[in-house]
């Protein structure tokens, strides 16, 4: 089996995002909140928020932009396929969350340490 056969339906899920992206006239904020509504309405896995939240982020969509989708689905889609998406929503987060916190925690660390040295060479004077 070729490398290529080994991930059919991988391959062809990001062919189709591909074309859909290059097919659109919708500026990429305005693709993402559709995108965003789509997940909503077919009721999509955590894993497909989590895939989005990357463009999404790149394109200015912002936590109230995406609440104001869930509110104007709402109506449309029904409350429980609502909430189902807050969860999966919130879900995907979290898993960003805990792989950036690492990085932010450390980094949190270090300016602590950098202020408090600078402080403490500022009193030393």
């Amino acid at each position: 089996m070729d490398d290529q056969a080994a991930t059919p339906i991988l391959d062809t899920l990001t062919a189709m995002t591909a074309a859909s992206l290059i097919e659109s006239n919708l500026d990429p904020h305005t693709l993402m909140v559709a995108r965003l509504a789509a997940l909503v309405a077919v009721d999509a896995p955590a894993e497909s928020y989590l895939l989005n939240i990357g463009p999404a982020a790149e394109a200015g969509l912002t936590v109230e932009t995406a609440q104001s989708v869930l509110v104007t689905v709402a109506p449309i889609v029904g409350a429980p396929r609502v909430m189902s998406a807050t969860r999966k929503i919130v879900d995907s987060l979290g898993v960003v969350a805990l792989a950036l916190s690492d990085a932010v925690l450390t980094a949190a660390a270090e300016d602590a340490a950098k202020s408090r040295a600078a402080q403490a060479d500022g009193s030393n004077e």
